[in-house]
């Protein structure tokens, strides 16, 4: 298991209580095994973050970006999130909260085809 930082545990739970919309959407696509038999998992600490979703036999991280990431600091943030994690040796996948609630079969195909390749 990847390590993390005890002190995200309580706010990574108020977060699995509080999912948004396209969260809670994904989340019951992926949850009980659904892809590939791989167990996910929601709102997980990693390192010093919390990530969306995260599936550790496969090392992939999905993560769900509101309007907010589209904003210049947000994107510099997300940037280094995204080497951090990388450099841990996890994938990180990205999808705006509407791809999820519009174009679901698409993302599902994009999680489906990245944790085929990650897990042989």
């Amino acid at each position: 298991m990847e390590h993390y930082k005890q002190q995200l545990k309580p706010l990574s739970r108020t977060l699995r209580s509080n999912m948004t919309d396209a969260e809670q959407a994904l989340w019951h696509r992926l949850r009980r095994k659904q892809v590939q038999g791989l167990q996910f998992y929601r709102q997980k600490p990693l390192l010093s973050y919390i990530v969306d979703f995260y599936c550790p036999a496969v090392k992939l991280v999905i993560e769900l970006d509101g309007s907010q990431h589209f904003e210049t600091t947000h994107l510099v943030n997300d940037q280094k999130r995204d080497i951090d994690l990388a450099n841990a040796g996890l994938q990180v996948l990205r999808f705006d909260n509407r791809q999820v609630l519009l174009e679901m079969p698409a993302v599902l195909e994009v999680i489906n085809e990245v944790a085929g390749k990650r897990k042989s």
